[in-house]
């Protein structure tokens, strides 16, 4: 594996996953393979759990970790190529991309949309300028578009809960929110599940419909109650327009996820990727129910890193 960008990037999903729980099992098992080797983590956006799960998942591995919070520690970065930077910015990204890549064998870099330029966000502007420029691996820590150690920690999650012998039916439903929300992390979801054998369904009010490039085949249902019927798993997310790009849209539905509403599931598993807006999005009785597997989602964040860092190490190892 040279670089971690999408479900694209890895060749046999299922085994992907079933090593992960291995890993999972004995984390130190190959704690000498990133012995003198650097990790470096580059946040443009905030974050806690992708930052603590990676750093975690390079340390089971051997790896020295380096952090910068590029927004706030360095230097403005120059995205335009010819560009004459005589105003704000001060460093290009090619410059910054290409010094990082000599301190660092591995860089993982953290860039959500920004919500004003449909265009930009999704051609991955950043992302594909910092990988442009790179000469090391990349991990993508979340971009504009996508959210993959999520969706790997995800389908990790799934499958360690999932029913005994029968496909599981996975709900992703829209929830309110107090302001606009990247679809980085519903986009990711629906392409992960699409890989794996699930009946898979999307619900969401009209006007709120993902990037049709990431929901492909996925059943759109706009009625909630219709979408939770036997669900098995029910994911929790926000998400802004992406027809009328970034922006809150007015629904006449409450669309917060309640115990009343998941009286029609399958006692679902409840998921959701914190941080989570208590009360808005769904529910304390939900979130704090036996069900819930927020925290081991988060917990497999660790592990969804940890086998993409050792995937990236032993390929270099090997070449």
């Amino acid at each position: 594996m040279k670089r971690f960008f999408s479900v694209d990037d890895i060749t046999n999903l299922d085994a992907f996953i079933q090593e992960a729980i291995q890993i999972k099992k004995t984390p130190l098992q190959k704690s000498e393979l990133g012995k003198g080797k650097t990790l470096g983590l580059v946040f443009l956006n905030s974050s806690l759990r992708t930052r603590l799960s990676t750093q975690k998942a390079a340390q089971n591995l051997g790896l020295n970790t380096i952090i910068l919070n590029a927004n706030q520690e360095a230097w403005t970065w120059e995205f335009e190529d010819g560009a004459i930077m005589n105003g704000g910015t001060v460093e290009h990204i090619k410059d910054a991309a290409q010094v990082l890549s000599q301190y660092c064998d591995i860089i993982g870099i953290r860039c959500f949309a920004g919500l004003t330029n449909k265009e930009e966000d999704t051609s991955e502007k950043v992302f594909s300028l910092f990988e442009k420029y790179a000469t090391v691996p990349i991990i993508s820590l979340e971009s504009a578009t996508l959210h993959p150690l999520q969706s790997l920690a995800d389908c990790i999650t799934i499958e360690e809960q999932k029913p005994i012998n029968k496909k599981p039916k996975v709900v992703l439903t829209w929830a309110p929110h107090i302001k606009s929300i990247p679809h980085a992390v519903g986009n990711s979801f629906a392409q992960w599940m699409n890989k794996t054998d699930c009946e898979f369904v999307i619900t969401h009010p009209k006007g709120y419909e993902l990037d049709p490039k990431f929901t492909q085949n996925a059943t759109i249902e706009y009625n909630q109650e219709v979408a939770l019927q036997d669900a098995d798993f029910v994911y929790i997310k926000n998400w802004s327009s992406f027809e009328e790009y970034g922006k809150i849209l007015e629904t006449e539905e409450d669309w917060m996820l309640t115990h009343e509403k998941l009286k029609v599931t399958n006692d679902a598993k409840i998921m959701h990727c914190l941080p989570v807006r208590r009360n808005v999005e769904v529910s304390d009785e939900v979130l704090d129910r036996p069900n819930s597997l927020i925290y081991q989602q988060a917990n497999n964040r660790t592990y969804a890193a940890q086998i993409v860092l050792q995937k990236i190490l032993e390929s270099n190892e090997n070449a």
